[in-house]
């Protein structure tokens, strides 16, 4: 999925303008990779387009997950594009849910096991019932 593509997907399912697309998947994306160790970042920044690979700023050095719940994860994605939690909540399902389709099933499945439990209200709308994930089209 090309950088285009991926951010009108945004733009669909927050309802939002582009301008409020990009902030919204930066926000989410800088959040996942302190919430991701650093070799699952660089996994997942090699199979987007450049341009959401910088926002994830992967660094080999950086190993170590910093450790935070959903409620964390939602409130600094608000912070970080400056919107209230319901709407950093909104954003955080339509950029996981665009993330599920812009990258190999594989991948997905690897980013989502180091997330804990209290994600799955937010990783739901990208996931089959249990813990199969289910990619569009397939």
């Amino acid at each position: 999925m090309n950088y285009d593509t991926f951010i009108d997907q945004v733009v669909h399912r927050t309802r939002t303008s582009s301008e409020r697309a990009v902030a919204l998947t930066s926000a989410t994306l800088e959040t996942l990779a302190e919430r991701l160790t650093g070799g699952e970042v660089l996994d997942l920044a090699a199979q987007l387009p450049k341009p959401l690979q910088v926002v994830l700023k992967p660094s080999p050095r950086i190993e170590a997950a910093d450790r935070f719940g959903a409620a964390e994860f939602v409130a600094r994605v608000a912070l970080r594009a400056d919107v209230d939690e319901a709407a950093a909540r909104g954003a955080v399902r339509a950029v996981l849910a665009t993330l599920r389709e812009a990258i190999t099933g594989g991948e997905f499945d690897d980013v989502m096991t180091q997330l804990p439990r209290d994600y799955r209200e937010m990783v739901e709308p990208a996931m089959a019932p249990g813990a199969t994930l289910r990619r569009s089209g397939a």
